[in-house]
């Protein structure tokens, strides 16, 4: 069945001299020399690469679609000898899937995460038909100028004084300065949502087939699953499991097994029990919260109001409150705490299903704006200089987008746009009613508060009244 799989790392010189070049040799089963120390890395003998491709991104050199240029060009462009040549993300791929749907899913996958954002993208999907189909994407770190030249991993800042001024720092005989990172690519973030990302896709491509299967990237614990994760086995620890040796992880994972039905079994004895005690408490219903609030009222109005607690017991005021508790069957205090949290965190959701949406509007629009310039231009003879750039830019940011697929679906582009703009207009008047609702439920909260602290020290007032008058006594 689908598993979630998704590990990114750094190949880096400074990690026992790694080398891009032999990383994407392995990778792709291919011999390339590295120009960088000489070294010729073959590895044509390795089998069950079945597939191998390169995506560029806008303003990237084209000849950067062969792997031996793309990869020497960045050991070339690395000076140092701790650089970061790389950045490695492997992924499992879903068994449910075809190969074709497989190659598909990747390549939509890495267009839209990181060729989008400027990164030149080798990917390789490995399967000896064991049941581990995987996928390698090795990316670039470096951002591309508009000429196609590298840019700089991140930009040196002077740090200012109060006053706006250069530090100066005598030891160094320098100004003091700080480095700015030229992109977001190594932000945690980033991970979230490349992690996040890979979910959404697989599972969309898994319904598009008709499976059940569905992956998740988070945690037991943060999807609320009580289960212990088991530990990954590995090349090695599989193959020995399969021929029936034993390994030390293969040992864990079957205790870790045990353990886990041990857990589900005692948590279905704690929902046995939940469920006894909701049935005893619906024989003897405590008063409600709207009880409670109502009767001090109806004290309050049988006493008459004082100048001090006009406001709070307001007849309609009152309504609106004991309609509030009534309709959201709040019973207690905590309940009250969390029917506001639970609005806050509605409010948390629509923001971020509006995230994602946000951001393939942005790209869409990108999209569509490049083909409307292609198609204005396209077969004309004779055009201005500023035409022919314009022509040629969106020209190479679709062949960028498009990769192996030669009709430009700008009517896909532009539905998927109409759809994702209704979706988002829904979400947003979602998000309106629902903001209103937390603007009065935040008032009703206060008044609740508000009434049961002065109840509460009128009660503790009446005690002291009684306990002076029993010593006077």
């Amino acid at each position: 069945m689908a598993i979630y799989h998704l590990s990114i790392k750094i190949i880096s010189r400074g990690k026992g001299g790694k080398s891009a070049v032999a990383a994407a040799a392995y990778r792709a089963a291919e011999k390339i020399h590295n120009e960088y120390d000489g070294m010729t890395h073959d590895y044509t003998r390795k089998g069950g690469v079945v597939h191998t491709e390169i995506l560029l991104p806008e303003n990237a050199p084209a000849e950067y679609a062969d792997r031996a240029v793309l990869w020497n060009a960045v050991e070339k462009i690395e000076k140092a000898k701790n650089a970061q040549l790389a950045r490695e993300i492997e992924i499992a791929l879903p068994v449910e899937l075809t190969r074709e749907q497989n190659i598909s899913l990747v390549r939509e996958y890495v267009n839209r995460h990181f060729v989008a954002a400027g990164m030149c993208a080798d990917f390789a999907i490995h399967d000896k038909k064991d049941g581990n189909p995987h996928a390698h994407i090795m990316l670039t770190m470096r951002p591309f100028e508009q000429g196609g030249e590298w840019g700089a991993k991140q930009k040196k800042e002077y740090i200012l004084d109060p006053q706006g001024n250069k530090i100066y720092d005598p030891k160094k005989r320098q100004y003091k300065c700080k480095s700015i990172p030229a992109t977001d690519w190594n932000d945690q973030s980033r991970a979230e949502e490349w992690r996040a990302g890979w979910a959404e896709l697989c599972n969309q491509f898994l319904e598009r087939g008709n499976h059940a299967e569905r992956i998740d990237h988070r945690s037991y614990e943060r999807q609320g699953i009580d289960q212990i994760p088991t530990v990954h086995l590995g090349v090695a620890a599989s193959q020995m499991e399969k021929k029936g040796i034993c390994t030390e992880r293969g040992n864990l994972n079957r205790e870790i097994e045990v353990s886990n039905q041990r857990l589900r079994q005692l948590k279905a004895r704690i929902v046995k029990l939940q469920n006894w005690v909701k049935e005893e408490a619906a024989n003897t219903e405590p008063p409600t919260l709207a009880d409670y609030i109502q009767d001090i009222l109806s004290r309050k109005a049988k006493e008459g109001k004082s100048q001090h607690s006009q406001s709070l017991y307001n007849l309609k005021d009152a309504s609106n409150m004991l309609n509030f508790l009534t309709r959201h069957s709040i019973k207690d205090m905590a309940g009250l705490d969390d029917c506001f949290g639970g609005m806050i965190g509605k409010q948390q959701d629509i923001r971020d299903k509006l995230k994602p949406i946000e951001r393939r509007l942005k790209t869409l629009d990108e999209h569509i704006r490049h083909a409307d310039i292609y198609f204005k231009y396209k077969g004309k003879k004779s055009l201005s200089e500023s035409d022919k750039i314009l022509f040629t830019a969106a020209q190479n940011y679709l062949k960028g987008v498009m990769g192996e697929h030669k009709t430009i679906p700008t009517k896909a582009w532009k539905a998927e746009y109409a759809k994702l703009t209704a979706d988002k207009k829904l979400l947003d008047k979602d998000y309106i009613d629902l903001k209103n609702e937390v603007k009065e439920a935040e008032q009703i909260r206060r008044s609740v508060y508000s009434i049961v602290r002065q109840e509460q020290w009128e009660q503790q007032r009446r005690a002291k009244d009684m306990e002076l008058a029993r010593r006077v006594c």
